[in-house]
This record gives C-alpha cells, sequence and structure tokens, in this order.
C-alpha cells in the first residue's frame, strides 16, 4: 500500500535531481515546438520525454477510458504496419517506446541510438500521427484494460485508493479511474479511439524533454519531423479545475479480509507554495522518511501493529492532498487509526533540531542515488514543465530543503495539519470503528 502511495506522488518524479548544476536549455524549433535539453554526447545515444497536457481528464462524457485504451493501441499498428511489424522495426533499430496515460498526461517515452536517429523518430512519429486502431489490435488491448480492471476490483489497496480519489475530487475525472469501468471500455469502438487521439494529441499540448547526444539544431529538426504533422489544436477543452471535496470522517467499504487497509487524505500543498518546502520537510518527518518517521516509530516500532505506514505530498497540475495509508489486523484498526490521529496532531508540537537535520541531509543527498540516466533526466524534465515548474529549479532545490527552519516546520503543521479534517477509507472488516459510512464492494 505504502508504495504504491510514494510512486504515485508526482513530487516523487520532480525530487530526482543530482545536487551538481545541471544545464538546462530551452529549444525552439523552426516550426514553433519547445523543448528543454540536457545536452550529454558522452555516448550515442538520446533519450525523448514527450507529454500532452491534458491526459486521460479529458475523455469525451459518456467515453470514460477512452484517452488509456487509445494510448495503449498506439503502437499496435500504424502507417503501412500491423503491431508486428511496427515492434519488429523498432527492435531492428535498437529503439523503444512507451506509451502511457495518465490522469494529467499522455507520456511517450523514446530511447534512440544516434546512428539510427532519422529512422526511429520516423517510426515513432507514425504511431502518433497515423495510428491504426485496427478492430482485432483494439480488441486485443481492451482485453488486457478489462482484466486490469478485473484484478483491481479484487485488490483491496485499489478499492481503497478509488475510494479516496471520489471522496477528494467526485465527479471530477480525478474522481475515477483513468481505464474506465468494464461496461465503458467494452463499448468503445476504433472511431472512439480516433476521436480521444484528437483531444489529446495536438501540438498546443505538447511538452518535449529530450537528454543525451543531440545538439540543440539537431533537437529543432526532430520535433518538426516527430510533431509537426499532428494537429495544431486539440479538439476538446482541458479540463476544469476541482474543488477539493475532502472532509473529516471515515469511509467503510466492507471486505472479507484478516486485516484492514487504510487509506487516509486531506488538503495538500501547491509546489508553488511559499510554505512548500517546510511541508516537505515536515512530511518526511511525519510519515514520509520511511524506518526514521515518526508514524512508523509509533504504530509499527512502538506496538507493532502494521509493517508499514507512509505519508506524501501528492500533487497534481488542478490540486493536491496530503495523504497516507497502512495495513493491520482488523481487531487492531481502531487503535491504530487513533495513533495516527494523535501523531497527525502532535506535528504542531514542533520537531527536534537532530529530526530537521537528518530530514534535511537525507532529502538533499539522495539525488545522486536517485540519478541514473538520460532516460531519467528527460523524464523529469517534462514533469517539471507539466507542473509548472522554472528551470533553474534543479539547481535552487536543495537549497530551498536546506532553507527549512523548525519554525517554518511548526508553522505549517499548525496551520495545515488536523486530524479532524482527514478522510479515512478503510477496506476490510475493522472492529471497533464507529461512525463510519458503508459504500459497497465493487462487483466481481
Amino acid at each position: 500500500m505504502i508504495r504504491a502511495i510514494v510512486a504515485s506522488l508526482a513530487l516523487t518524479l520532480l525530487a530526482a535531481f543530482p545536487a551538481r548544476a545541471i544545464d538546462i536549455q530551452e529549444v525552439t524549433s523552426p516550426g514553433g515546438i519547445t523543448a528543454w535539453l540536457v545536452e550529454d554526447h558522452t555516448i550515442p545515444f538520446v533519450a525523448l520525454t514527450i507529454s500532452f497536457r491534458g491526459g486521460a481528464s479529458v475523455d469525451a462524457p459518456g467515453k470514460r477510458g477512452a484517452v488509456n485504451l487509445m494510448t495503449a493501441t498506439l503502437e499496435e499498428g500504424a502507417a503501412d504496419m500491423d503491431a508486428v511489424a511496427f515492434a519488429e522495426a523498432a527492435q531492428d533499430l535498437a529503439a523503444s517506446f512507451g506509451f502511457s496515460a495518465g490522469d494529467d498526461a499522455v507520456t511517450v517515452t523514446a530511447r534512440m541510438l544516434t546512428e539510427n536517429r532519422g529512422a526511429s523518430v520516423d517510426l515513432l512519429r507514425a504511431a502518433l500521427v497515423e495510428p491504426r486502431f485496427e478492430a482485432d489490435a483494439v480488441d486485443r488491448v481492451r482485453t488486457q484494460v478489462q482484466s486490469v480492471i478485473r484484478a483491481e476490483d479484487t485488490d483491496p489497496n485499489a478499492i481503497a485508493a478509488k475510494a479516496l480519489a471520489r471522496e477528494a475530487w467526485g465527479d471530477h475525472p480525478y474522481g475515477t479511474s483513468i481505464n474506465g469501468t468494464a461496461e465503458s471500455v467494452a463499448a468503445l469502438t476504433p472511431d472512439d479511439l480516433r476521436a480521444a487521439k484528437d483531444r489529446v494529441l495536438a501540438r498546443d499540448r505538447v511538452l518535449v524533454a529530450a537528454s543525451g547526444d543531440i545538439s540543440p539544431d539537431e533537437l529543432g529538426r526532430l520535433m518538426d519531423r516527430l510533431l509537426g504533422d499532428l494537429p495544431a489544436q486539440a479538439s476538446a477543452p482541458l479540463p476544469p479545475e476541482p474543488a477539493l471535496q475532502l472532509t473529516g470522517g471515515t469511509t467503510l467499504v466492507e471486505w472479507d479480509s484478516p486485516q484492514t487497509v487504510v487509506a487516509f487524505a486531506q488538503e495538500g500543498l501547491a509546489m508553488d507554495h511559499p510554505d512548500y518546502f517546510a511541508a516537505f520537510v515536515l512530511d518526511h518527518i511525519l510519515g514520509g522518511g520511511g524506518f526514521s518517521s515518526r508514524l512508523m516509530t509509533e504504530i509499527r516500532e512502538k506496538r507493532g501493529l502494521t509493517y508499514g505506514v507512509g505519508t506524501g505530498l501528492a500533487n497534481k497540475v488542478l490540486g493536491e492532498t496530503w495523504q497516507g495509508g497502512m495495513a493491520t489486523a482488523n481487531d487492531s484498526t481502531a487503535e491504530a487509526v487513533t495513533i495516527l490521529r494523535e501523531v497527525w496532531d502532535g506535528m504542531e508540537e514542533g520537531v527536534t533540531e537532530q529530526e530537521l537535520t537528518d530530514a534535511k541531509t537525507y532529502l538533499t543527498g539522495e539525488y545522486p542515488l536517485r540519478f541514473d540516466g538520460n532516460g531519467r533526466i528527460a523524464g523529469i524534465l517534462a514533469g517539471m514543465q507539466l507542473m509548472g515548474m522554472p528551470r533553474d529549479y534543479v539547481n535552487t532545490r536543495n537549497d530551498k530543503v536546506m532553507a527549512v527552519t523548525a519554525k517554518g516546520v511548526q508553522r505549517v503543521a499548525t496551520d495545515l495539519l488536523d486530524s479532524g479534517k482527514l478522510r479515512f477509507v478503510l477496506v476490510g472488516r475493522p472492529e471497533g470503528v464507529e461512525g463510519a459510512e458503508v459504500q459497497p464492494a465493487p462487483l466481481n
């Protein structure tokens, strides 16, 4: 549960830079497409990450899951190639492509050798501009997506995450799974996927990042070659900004299991907020720091009520929460939740200088360990653009962490952390939990 929560946070993506200075160049193609570039000519290889803003949140009404299914089908045949021919062409070029959909972006990744760059770009262009969406390929990928949906409906962690998203975001696309439902996906046609492509894959939505063996001039020409034939404008507007709907209380999804999965959230803090880095450090001390965190110490180490508990600042493009999770035995759920509330509220009493020093040392020192290649750099640059971060963020971020004070941490804890505002979602058969709002479990 904790691994899944932490992995989902946009912050994780943006926090993966080393302490050394990174030279990020802004490049504009002759056709007007902008990219961020980190040149590295040490090996003949380049990595691209291309993000199209809006992502699965621009699904048409009644077509939930269309953008996700469309994205997963892009490499299943393009131009005059079927799925097998496309895969063989990529293999022959030693190129790799990835296509994924998320709440805020459709993301395309490419890894290619310098000597094969032109042919690799042409192959990727075919997938983006001329996908075939043949019925047999759509049906094959649809079956895979429906298998994922069925698996999620029998996974307490996924059930908890979906229920918490509904509590937070209501009818906004953030409140439902990008996969859609078994019913909505079953009804999608190849024409629906073509329409979904036009809703998101367009030049006015594109963000480009590159790292590796390529010059600014070469990257400019590459972008026009790769993206220039996409529509100038997407056929659907970007999604509206949602209102966070979280209230204090408990939602119970009854599920036959010897343990209860616990997910929880309250309002978070935008990444451009002046107190964001104080909140970032505070979260590490509270629950984001693994075995060094207060929640882990109190709930696992002292009482043995869970194998793990964690928290994180979950930032999306249009909204943010402060959330976390754990799993515990049914008969210890009430006690574990009570302790969590006490630790949550107790943060307003402040942190010790040792806790502060340890958190800042870890958060600044881990960067070089997480920085491991051109693909990672390109992904992070694209994530920064998506979240509206300035280019110098990579070189100023550690200074901002180090500038956090104990007084600043205490102020944020006092102003923001309030266990009475936490919405808990429990999936299981917890004992001793009163006043919960019961929701039906998914139908299997």
